[in-house]
């Protein structure tokens, strides 16, 4: 096992900005995770600190051992500082409730950041595979193979009337959670979001914001996952969910068109003054950016900026969050220091895009067409 810092381990946010997939410019990444526990411990929150460290110690050298995790980043949550903590929030690779556990819990990642096993979070087990675009049948094979290992390796608590015994109700059975994290600027703009929504709780959905549960949907992403784990089998929820995005990419895609051909000033005023604040603001908050910059993405994704990526803006959208921010500095930085260095790297960065054009997008929407 790769003993080293976790900034020294994690992939420099410019290089996974360019993780690329199918519909990455919608579906921004797929996630499978699978809950899992050992049979005769107490689950994580009922457990006495010392019952939490023997499952660490059955656990991490059984995750360790695995061919996938070879190489892999692997620590105990008391040894990562609340910053390097927070980092792994931002970039989806921890939740935010395993970021507030300490001794008893730990953290296996591999190299490509597309395997993360969280030990000792809600439950004894949380696995997960991460897939950039819309990739959920990648993300199920390969998580599935881990745990089919794992399972050799470890005693599940198992039922067999009610399947995978979890910490949470809502999580019993294949212990399963399915989603994918979507850039939907196009159904908000249009006022459509709201309905989809309905549309796809209605289908047995759930849909969060940025950071899953109780979070709301910065920069217009929004977290779409299965809610049922019991009474299906894993290949059908992946189906099923798979199924639901690609209708949500339709009806992002068809806001976008009838935006462009029915109100294409109205977009083109949103893009050109997202664009006009995050290249001349000398302070700005983290919220304001996020929703600056979704706008800016969407420009991208139309066409209206022929000489910006958006690897760059993805990649904005990373730094440019509290505690990226904070990495770069050696000293404490109190909010409003925040805002003005955050401003500053905007300023900078964006400093080579040339203003919206919106001649290049051409209100038929021609741009819509370069689809994946």
């Amino acid at each position: 096992m790769t003993l080293m810092n976790i900034h020294d381990f994690l992939s420099p946010p410019v290089e996974s900005a360019r993780r690329t997939g199918p519909h990455d410019r919608i579906v921004m990444s797929s996630r499978v995770r699978l809950a899992r526990n050992l049979r005769g411990l107490a689950f994580p929150g009922w457990a006495k600190k010392s019952e939490r460290v023997k499952a660490l110690d059955i656990i991490r050298p059984a995750v360790e051992g695995l061919p996938q995790l070879s190489g892999a980043f692997s620590e105990t949550m008391d040894n990562l500082g609340p910053l390097d903590k927070q980092i792994l929030v931002e970039r989806h690779l921890i939740s935010r409730e395993h970021a507030a556990k300490s001794s008893g819990s730990g953290l296996i990642l591999n190299k490509e950041e597309s395997l993360c096993v969280m030990i000792n979070e809600e439950d004894h087990l949380r696995m997960q595979a991460l897939r950039p675009g819309l990739q959920l049948r990648q993300a199920w094979m390969a998580i599935d193979q881990v745990d089919s290992e794992l399972e050799r390796k470890l005693d599940y608590a198992f039922s067999p009337e009610l399947g995978y015994l979890t910490a949470c109700p809502t999580n019993l059975g294949t212990g399963i959670r399915v989603s994918a994290m979507l850039h939907l600027p196009g159904l908000v703009l249009a006022e459509q979001i709201t309905q989809i929504i309905s549309s796809v709780n209605r289908l047995g959905m759930a849909v969060r914001g940025l950071y899953g549960e109780g979070t709301e949907a910065l920069g217009n992403v929004f977290q779409v996952s299965n809610q049922m784990t019991l009474g299906e089998v894993e290949t059908d929820i992946v189906e099923r969910l798979n199924k639901v995005l690609l209708q949500i990419i339709e009806h992002e895609e068809n806001a976008r068109g009838v935006l462009l051909e029915k109100k294409p000033k109205i977009v083109y005023n949103q893009i050109g003054r997202a664009y006009g604040i995050l290249a001349n603001a000398h302070s700005i908050a983290s919220k304001e950016t996020m929703n600056l910059l979704s706008l800016m993405r969407l420009g991208v994704d139309l066409g209206e900026f022929p000489n910006a990526q958006r690897a760059l803006i993805d990649e904005l959208f990373v730094i440019t969050q509290p505690a990226h921010l904070q990495k770069q500095f050696t000293e404490k930085l109190v909010a409003e220091e925040r805002d003005l260095l955050r401003a500053d790297m905007l300023r900078e960065r964006l400093r080579d895009v040339s203003r919206p054009n919106p001649k290049a997008t051409g209100a038929s929407g021609a741009a819509l067409d370069k689809r994946n």
